[in-house]
Formats: structure tokens, sequence, C-alpha cells
């Protein structure tokens, strides 16, 4: 087998079953159709999958192109072992109520531990404050 810089080695991964995650957090699972000098990414049958707990929901996206520098991993699916898990498929509806009480909790918990702070005279800087190196 020779070797392929970059890219390239991604060849003999084209229409086979991927998972990639991105950047901002979202899982998007597809067949990956086309891929550049830049890793940008085609998938086809894309569908985004949104994990809570030991729940899983998809919601089908159908074509999706993915901008290179927004990839934080990819993988290929084991066709024969992915229906092999201890996660419970739900309803689209059902993961995006999970997630967003998610999501509340979350906030409300940064919210209390930003007044505790405060409480004490300490400060957090918010994150869109920050400078951008």
């Amino acid at each position: 087998m020779n070797y392929m810089p970059g890219t390239a080695s991604l060849i003999e991964d084209i229409d086979k079953k991927h998972l990639v995650l991105l950047r901002d957090g979202r899982t998007l699972i597809g067949f990956l159709r086309s891929i550049d000098q830049f890793a940008n990414l085609v998938l086809h049958q894309t569908v985004e999958r949104i994990h809570v707990g030991k729940k899983y929901g998809d919601i089908p996206r159908g074509i999706f192109i993915v901008r290179g520098e927004n990839v934080v991993l990819l993988g290929e699916i084991d066709l024969e072992k992915e229906n092999d898990t201890v996660l419970q498929q739900v309803s689209i509806e059902e993961i995006l109520e999970e997630q967003r009480l998610q999501q509340q909790a979350k906030q409300e918990m940064e919210k209390a531990k930003t007044q505790a702070l405060k409480l004490r005279g300490l400060s957090i800087p918010r994150v869109d404050m920050l400078d951008e190196y």
C-alpha cells in the first residue's frame, strides 16, 4: 500500500459511511461523496445526530457540504457494528426537547456559578469580551 499525503489518503474512503464531528459540536453521519485538497467534504444521505444522556435522535439533512476547517474528527463507520449500541433512539421532537432542557440546566448552573464568584468579589471574563489572538 502506497502512502498518500494529506487529504489524498481519503480517496479510498469515498462512498463509505462516515461520522464527522464539527468544530461547533455537531455530529454528522453520511456517505462521503467528495473531498478536495482543503479537506472540504460532501456528504450524502446525511443525518445530524444529537446525543443527550443515553438517548439519541437523527435529523435528516440530505446533502451536506462541510468546509474542511470545521472538521474536528472524521471516521469511517463499521456497518456491521453500527446497530450495536447501548443508546436508545428516540423521535426528533423528543431529543430536541431533551437537548433544550439540558442546555437550560447548563445555563442555570453557569449563572449560579457566576453569582457565587461575584459574591466573593471575583469575576470570569465573558468569552465574547476576550481578545482573539
